[in-house]
């Protein structure tokens, strides 16, 4: 190069800059999580089994395509149940999964309340 290209400007550089934006990295999606809503009916009935003593431990996955939340009766073993949103699922069979330690579904449906109904028993009245 010589000393009068060094000093001008480059003037092909929008060309660069737009090669450069359109070979971008592709945007990952953000994972999939329970919101508020969601978290506060399943930590309703953890809560409750807790105070039973049936539950005692239970760990939150997000991943990109699912969220789960999973039920332990004791840190160190496998998980009781599985809750799964899968919005993927939605339209067809429901976002929704109860998955038993076994690996078995349980429950699927569109209404998170209606899935956690399985494990979270209703209270029976006793007549002496």
């Amino acid at each position: 190069m010589s000393e009068a290209e060094d000093q001008e400007p480059y003037r092909g550089g929008g060309h660069v800059l737009a090669l450069a934006a359109r070979n971008q990295a592709p945007k990952t999606k953000p994972p999939i999580s329970f919101d508020r809503r969601e978290l506060n009916q399943i930590l309703n009935v953890y809560g409750r089994k807790v105070a039973d003593g049936e539950w005692r431990d239970y760990a939150i996955d997000h991943l990109r395509e699912k969220a789960v939340f999973s039920v332990f009766r004791r840190t160190s073993e496998v998980p009781l149940y599985q809750i799964v949103k899968q919005p993927k699922l939605a339209r067809r069979q429901g976002a929704y999964a109860l998955i038993a330690a076994t690996g078995q579904i349980l429950k699927r449906g569109h209404d998170l309340a209606n899935v956690l109904r399985v494990i979270d028993r209703p209270l029976k009245l006793v007549v002496a």
